[in-house]
């Protein structure tokens, strides 16, 4: 079986290769690879090589296959699997092994599993840990999207309370309580409001904030308030970037009480000391953003940590039960993973995309590892429209749903694209 994906070979040196898989063992599964978005995780491995400590010593002579949320078909299953698996159902996959204390993960660390590629070879470990899991919703995407969907539902889970006089720790964040997502107009920040609008502890108030006018614009009219009013919240989007006084702007939509949860999805430190002045009582302060300055830091009021119950904490991945969780919630479409994806391209974009990752505006970037197709941000399919019905057809598409990608727009790429 002949695969093509992109390798890591060092520091920034991806390849997009052709060569062959070896035939799967009696504990391996052979899968075909539909759908992979690239992640910021994958751009630090790439940039960082063997610096990285996900990433083999060895890589530049034993290169493994990058990209971690990854979705398709099972193609062939050993003799160990068949009673779990068979070809034809589709998957999606858990990268997070954390294998008898290995940091070996599917994406940064294996020769013959990784999401940009065509075929890939599941080793053992990622079955044994229950890792390979079955997904019977409509679009690959959204199966591909599990994985970033579950560090968002992982963070909402993380969040914790306490009663005043005892000790005990009640999880996850304030049913009916307030909520604030700084920096939240991005991909991640909106995966988060849309958890936050359709999971079973509702808050009753979400203030969302940022400073990109466009990425407001944009938010709103994923989110419109009115149809949030119809879940029994109040949803706010505040753009602060001419506010001066930000905590007192914020603590005021919540009557000066301050919000229970503080979710942070931007690793700058002029937003991490508004969380921290905004939290109100037994408020709960969630570090998302991982930033790449091990000596980030910022002002944190420990008078309030002492006298005001105020807990920070920080969560980085989601597990496989969130991932579960993120799978059964779109196959039943009460969240839509799209709404974190503005870029779409095939694989031969992969590997210039993540190397420039950082510098490429919008949210989570697509990939259909099975076509070759530049990297094309949603907003630009009516303009290359004008030159390829291909993209006029998906701009038509994607106009009759709010500028979302979406299962019609992937069935067509699927079936047209060449």
């Amino acid at each position: 079986m002949k695969t093509r994906a992109v390798r890591l070979y060092g520091k920034r040196d991806l390849r997009l290769e052709t060569f062959d898989l070896p035939a799967i063992k009696e504990d391996e599964i052979l899968v075909e690879v539909i759908s992979d978005s690239i992640c910021m995780s994958s751009y630090k491995a790439a940039v960082l090589g063997p610096d990285h400590k996900r990433v083999p010593r060895d890589v530049a002579e034993q290169p493994v296959i990058i990209g971690h949320e990854m979705a398709g078909n099972i193609v062939a299953v050993g003799a160990k699997w068949r009673h779990l698996f068979r070809p034809g159902e589709k998957f999606a996959m858990q990268p997070a092994l954390n294998y008898k204390g290995s940091m070996d993960s599917p994406g940064y660390s294996y020769r013959y599993c990784g999401g940009a590629a065509t075929f890939a070879i599941m080793p053992q470990e990622v079955m044994e840990l229950g890792c390979l899991l079955k997904y019977e919703g409509e679009a690959y995407y959204d199966a591909s999207l599990a994985e970033p969907m579950s560090c968002i539902i992982g963070a909402f889970h993380a969040s914790y309370h306490t009663n005043m006089g005892s000790y005990e720790h009640k999880m996850g964040i304030a049913e009916g309580g307030k909520l604030a997502i700084l920096a939240g107009a991005g991909p991640m920040g909106l995966g988060a409001v849309d958890y936050a609008l359709h999971c079973d502890r509702r808050p009753g108030l979400i203030v969302v904030t940022d400073v990109e006018a466009a990425r407001i614009i944009r938010a709103e009219t994923i989110f419109p308030p009115a149809e949030a009013k119809k879940e029994g919240v109040e949803l706010v989007f505040v753009n602060t970037k001419d506010i001066k006084d930000v905590p007192g702007c914020l603590k005021a939509l919540t009557g000066g009480a301050g919000f229970d949860d503080v979710h942070v999805y931007a690793p700058v430190k002029a937003v991490v000391e508004q969380a921290d002045q905004i939290l109100g009582r037994d408020g709960c302060l969630n570090f998302f953003a991982g930033p790449t300055d091990a000596a980030f830091s910022g002002m944190l009021n420990y008078y309030n940590v002492h006298y005001n119950a105020a807990h920070v904490m920080g969560t980085t991945g989601g597990n496989t039960h969130d991932m579960i969780e993120s799978l059964r919630l779109t196959e039943k479409k009460l969240i839509n993973p799209a709404v974190m994806v503005t870029h779409v391209g095939g694989l031969d974009s992969v590997a210039a995309a993540t190397l420039n990752l950082p510098d490429i505006p919008g949210g989570k970037k697509l990939i259909y590892t099975g076509i070759n197709m530049d990297l094309t941000a949603i907003a630009e399919f009516a303009l290359k429209g004008k030159d390829n019905p291909h993209f006029a057809k998906l701009a038509e598409i994607t106009a009759r749903n709010r500028g979302l990608w979406c299962a019609e727009a992937e069935n067509y790429l699927l079936n047209n694209w060449k």
